[in-house]
């Protein structure tokens, strides 16, 4: 079989190692990037390049960064220009266009980071962990219009446990994603592999996540404020107030038995960290980040304030 000319479509870290994996297969030929425009980052808010661009430039590829894919039909007959038969899609961040879709032989293709039909959206990995999931995975489906619901050609499962935070998962699943493209996109290519439609009836949404949700609510379980602190690890964060100042949590534990002090407050200063009332249970924080300093354990950071049983959080 002659080797396959590729359009890539994708832009962050996650993206990298798919893109990778399909520059480092002889069956490939990635003819073509497209990612998105460079972006103020940093404290100093400097334009950067996503991390597919760099990699992409590195390479030599042609690359175009449209701002809406949908709207710009010169990005469209560039597209059309590079004669790609197949498309790969991996969290390029924009929706695309069914002329788009209808432009390659062989159609699109997306690599989705969960079990689908659960968590068809914005973020997978995230809302998988904060819902307490016991497994996810990674998909490789053909792309239709509409969000997510193409045929299944092939999937990763991976066992979670109450640990695991995003950014861990997203580094498994990542790997796990390009092994899609090596193994089981070739042999649909080659027509030895046929995709399943999913099931309607099971999809459940991962809808993007707002700065809003990183404010953790005592009032809620224990081990739901723990998952929200693993899932959101990776942006946008998860934090508390405390003495009027932003304090970030990063590392969290819990345990499901509490007292009588109301949700918020401190009932155990300890080695083992700082344990506050919620709802049902206590969550017990172990790593923090105070407003304007770099992240510590909770035994430092005791050190440099005063803290007694009762102390509200909030």
């Amino acid at each position: 079989m002659s080797v396959v000319r590729v359009c890539f479509l994708g832009t962050p870290e996650f993206a990298v190692k798919h893109l990778q994996a399909l520059l480092d297969d002889e069956h490939y030929e990635v003819v073509g990037v497209v990612t998105q425009p460079d972006r103020p980052s940093g404290r100093k808010m400097q334009l950067t390049s996503s991390p597919v661009k760099q990699l992409a430039l590195s390479c030599n590829i042609p690359i175009i960064t449209p701002e809406n894919l949908r709207k710009d039909t010169d990005a469209l007959e560039t597209i059309k220009s590079w004669r790609a038969e197949i498309a790969v899609v991996v969290a390029f961040g924009q929706i695309l266009s069914e002329d788009f879709l209808k432009t390659f032989p062989l159609g699109a293709v997306n690599i989705h980071g969960s079990l689908l039909p659960l968590w068809r959206g914005a973020a997978p990995i995230q809302r998988s962990i904060q819902a307490g999931d016991k497994s996810t995975g990674v998909c490789l489906q053909k792309m239709v219009y509409k969000l997510d619901a193409g045929a299944i050609i092939g999937q990763r499962k991976v066992t979670l446990d109450n640990r695991i935070t995003a950014r861990q998962l997203y580094d498994q699943l990542a790997d796990l994603g390009a092994e899609l493209l090596h193994v089981e996109l070739m042999d649909y290519i080659r027509g030895n592999l046929a995709p399943h439609e999913q099931d309607e009836s099971k999809v459940t949404i991962a809808k993007k996540i707002s700065k809003e949700e990183s404010l953790l609510n005592f009032n809620k379980k224990a081990f739901d404020l723990h998952n929200t602190v693993r899932a959101f690890d990776m942006g946008p964060g998860a934090y508390v107030m405390f003495q009027g100042k932003r304090l970030k949590i990063h590392e969290t534990d819990y345990v499901e038995s509490g007292n009588k002090l109301a949700p918020g407050q401190v009932s155990e200063i300890s080695a083992e960290g700082l344990f506050i009332q919620t709802g049902d249970g206590q969550l017990i924080l172990k790593q923090v980040q105070p407003e304007s300093k770099n992240k510590m354990s909770i035994a430092e950071f005791l050190k440099s304030v005063t803290l007694k049983k009762g102390d509200v959080f909030v």
